[in-house]
């Protein structure tokens, strides 16, 4: 299956970033930083059935493929919601609420939050975002945990299962006509209206802090990760998307490491507002319907905050067509030890795999037999019927021989 890859190298773009800035000391803790991981970790470690999620060696795609090593995070057992956004959305719920405590004279952390102990309070608070899925099901599963309001905004390409695996947290769902961008300025103008909290997960002028957490929150997963691998790889495939988890995992390693490993940030063609801000040397909205099966990639405007940080540490971005998802998903569910990946999962690794295909690309990224491979699988089958209808099992079936 690895040798149909070649068959995309035709439809993939790269870009090689010209602002890099090679060798400068990690310069953005303003944004993220080492400090806001511990204090992110601390209230994230004390949640109700919080466990580092698995890291996978990929052993025979890495000797198909000519490196030394994939390894594979797997998020697709988060919690409840098997989405690496779980970590990302809920803990800005639970520190917004900490700090609106806070204004009114009491200290209190996520432990008391779940105890129920201010949901008097708390309870006169309603959180919103917009969402293409898994950062809103993170939005409104961190408010009924940590007893809020909550009402979510999908577009009209958002299917009726990641709608309805959000109102199951017991959040008011609207659905709009336009696309993700869309969305995001209708909930901004509703939490203006209304006196709602915005959480989301991409930030804009004027509305920067709550993003941070979100963003910080998923430094978590990258900890967890670094304190799996034996070797720190030397490679990072990452997705696009607003742009909040590759600036995540570039901040927490560029920080931490002495030598940061390589970054290729990969989108889908139809969404790659990261790739054309790189083209362009500036932040670029993308227009259009945005339309990808990587739901959650579906973006057409880059987070400002997390831009800064990827323009100043990523060296490569890609783009990779939507043909390409299917058969990653596929090759991860009939692996040795199968593996449930949703659409959004898999395209750090379409996108090595790709790249394993091109001599020329290989050398640009410095691949060869020695490079180690980390990717990071964001999400399982966080739309059941979709999953099912693309590698032709349910996620049960996959998993009920491993």
């Amino acid at each position: 299956m690895i040798n149909e890859y070649n068959k995309f190298l035709v439809s993939t773009s790269y870009f090689q970033n010209k602002k890099l800035q090679i060798g400068v000391p990690y310069k953005h803790q303003h944004i993220l930083s080492l400090q806001g991981f511990n204090k992110a970790s601390k209230e994230i470690c004390s949640w109700n059935d919080y466990h580092p999620t698995p890291l996978h060696l990929l052993s025979d795609l890495a000797e198909e493929s000519g490196v030394a090593l994939i390894a594979y995070k797997d998020e697709s057992c988060r919690f409840s919601l098997k989405s690496f956004k779980a970590l990302g959305g809920a803990y800005a719920v639970a520190n917004l609420l900490i700090k609106k405590l806070k204004e009114i004279g009491i200290t209190a952390n996520s432990s008391d939050l779940i105890a129920g102990t201010y949901t008097e309070l708390t309870l006169k608070i309603t959180v919103c975002c917009a969402t293409d899925g898994n950062h809103g099901r993170s939005v409104a599963w961190g408010a009924q945990k940590f007893g809020c309001n909550c009402e979510i905004y999908i577009h009209r390409n958002v299917s009726i299962g990641r709608e309805k695996a959000i109102a199951k947290y017991g959040a008011k769902v609207n659905r709009i006509e336009g696309n993700y961008d869309d969305s995001v300025r209708i909930a901004a103008e509703v939490a203006e209206e209304n006196s709602y909290y915005v959480v989301s997960d991409t930030s804009y002028a004027g509305y920067t802090d709550i993003p941070k957490d979100v963003m910080q929150g998923y430094t978590v997963m990258v900890d967890e990760t670094m304190k799996q691998m034996k070797e720190m790889p030397t490679h990072v495939f990452l997705q696009g998307g607003v742009g909040g988890f590759p600036a995540a995992t570039v901040s927490f390693l560029v920080e931490s490491l002495d030598c940061p490993p390589i970054f290729v940030v990969v989108e889908p063609t139809n969404a790659d507002c990261l790739f054309q801000s790189a083209v362009n040397g500036e932040p670029t909205v993308v227009h259009g319907d945005l339309d990808t099966v990587m739901a959650g990639l579906a973006c057409g405007e880059v987070s400002l905050l997390a831009w800064s940080i990827i323009e100043s540490y990523v060296p490569h971005f890609m783009t990779i067509e939507d043909k390409s998802v299917s058969i990653t998903m596929k090759l991860l569910a009939n692996g040795k030890t199968p593996i449930v990946a949703g659409e959004s999962a898999v395209a750090g690794l379409a996108g090595f795999l790709i790249a394993s295909h091109d001599s020329s690309l290989k050398e640009t990224l410095k691949l060869d037999n020695n490079s180690r491979i980390l990717v990071f699988g964001t999400e399982g089958d966080t739309d059941e019927k979709m999953y099912e209808k693309m590698v032709g099992r349910s996620a049960t079936e996959v998993l009920k021989d491993s």
